[in-house]
Order: C-alpha cells, then structure tokens, then sequence
C-alpha cells in the first residue's frame, strides 16, 4: 500500500447520546457527531457555543460531557490520526456548529458510524479508505457562516418535517410546492448536499427510532404513523439506513423506555 490513510484520519470508536442521561466522551483525537433530535448542552474546556439543537454537529476534545436539555439522540464518531492533530489545531474549544456549513458532513458521519468496526490486527478495509480523511474536509468549512437557504429549498424542508407521514415522495413534494421534480431535486441537493428523497427517507427513520422507544407501538403502527406503506417496508429500509432491524434496534437503544412525543416539526436538519 503506497499511502495508508489509517495513518491520516481514522475511525476510532462510536458513542450514542439517546434520551436524558449525560454522555461522557474522552479518548484522543477529535469527537464529531450529529444531534439529530432534542437539544444538549455541551461541558469541556473552554468550551464555547454549548447549546446545540436538532441538526447541529458536534466538534469536541479532550474530556467533555454531554447533557440533554430533552430528550435528544447523537450519534457520534472519534476520529485520530495526524490529519486530525492538524485540524484540532484551528479548533480552539470544543462547540456546536451549524450543519448548513458543511451540509454533506452529516451524511458521510452517518456513513462511517453505521460501517461495522475493524476486528483488532485486521487490515484496513479497501471499500472504507480515504471516507474518514473526506469527512474531515467538510468538517473543515464548519466554522464558515452558514449559507442560507432559498425560499425553495427552505420550503421544501418545512414540508417534509411537517408532512412526512402523508407526503408520498419527491413527486408529491414537488407538485405542492409548485415545481418540477428534477428542478426541486437539482436545487434542494445543491444547497443541502442531499437529495430530498434521502431527507425524508431520514426524517421518517428518526421519527421511527422514536416510536420504536415506546414497546406499545408496533411496527405496523409505526410504519403508518412516519409515512411508510407497511411494517416489511419499514424494516427493509431501517435496515438499509442503519444496518439493524427495527427489533434489534429497540432493544439495543432502550428496552425499557418510554416515548411521550413524536419528533418536532419544525424547520431542522435531520441526519
């Protein structure tokens, strides 16, 4: 192998904010993560921008913790190598960034934190390879002001988060919001760096990951509440998107609790 990117920018282990509980992280390197639902405030040193909502990323070091303002999920990923000593070195605190910086950070985050982790001694896997270094590139925009949306694309991402049980798909978006298909698509994945069919795959996975806290709700009660056409649809895409079952995920993330609310409808950035 002429260059080894494990060298550069590896991942190291991921870690899961789910509910109300605090999160410690800690380990070298570089925390990144995706507050996908709720808010939390973040402790650290010298920590600055502590309050993150629905849609923000995490940039962390050293020790820091996390508290829940409310119920909320991150999923996040420490990263290591000296590509990342190089990045740490213009990150002067630990923070929450807006995700509209670098609107393709969260999918590629995403990605990695759901790839299975290396056995010890393995090899690095070919298919992985620069992803990590690539993450960390767009993470590097992530103290740029944010770019603002267009009234479109602004449109089109309220009406997903309120409509994503009833909307059928990008056809059904775009015929509302008074556009073409290929124009609503071209122009939503310019500025988010996603298509809007991946945008409401995701928002109705995270309104389902809900749900699925609460044992009363089964899956064809969760399939019709987030927009999905049966229980076997549902669980072909939760497993596409995440990499388990609906089944093993609800066991894995809280067998125990309790869910009051579906997600917020509001205008946020979902991953």
């Amino acid at each position: 192998m002429i260059f080894d990117w494990t060298r550069c920018c590896r991942p190291c282990e991921t870690r899961e904010l789910q509910g109300e509980d605090p999160l410690v992280l800690d380990g070298a390197g570089l925390w990144t993560g995706v507050l996908s639902s709720g808010g939390c405030t973040l402790e650290g040193p010298g920590a600055v921008q502590t309050t993150g909502s629905s849609g923000d990323i995490l940039l962390g070091f050293g020790t820091i913790t996390l508290w829940p303002l409310s119920p909320c999920h991150l999923l996040c990923l420490r990263l290591d190598g000296s590509a990342v000593t190089e990045f740490l070195q213009g990150l002067a605190a630990p923070r929450f960034v807006d995700s509209a910086a670098c609107p393709t950070a969260a999918e590629q985050l995403a990605r990695l934190c759901s790839a299975p982790a290396p056995e010890a001694g393995a090899a690095p896997d070919p298919a992985v390879g620069a992803a990590p270094y690539a993450l960390l590139c767009a993470l590097a925009h992530a103290d740029e002001p944010p770019r603002r949306l267009s009234p479109l694309v602004a449109e089109a991402v309220e009406s997903i988060r309120n409509n994503y049980m009833a909307l059928y798909g990008v056809e059904d978006l775009a015929q509302a919001l008074g556009v073409s298909k290929c124009h609503l698509v071209r122009v939503f994945s310019a500025e988010m760096g996603i298509s809007p069919g991946k945008y409401l795959t995701h928002t109705r996975i995270e309104a389902a990951k809900l749900l699925l806290l609460d044992r009363e709700y089964n899956l064809e009660m969760i399939a019709s509440l987030c927009g999905f056409s049966g229980a076997n649809y549902l669980c072909r895409v939760f497993r596409r998107e995440t990499g388990t079952s609906p089944a093993a995920w609800r066991e894995a993330a809280a067998p125990h609790a309790e869910v009051k609310r579906l997600p917020p409808r509001r205008n946020e950035i979902y991953v």
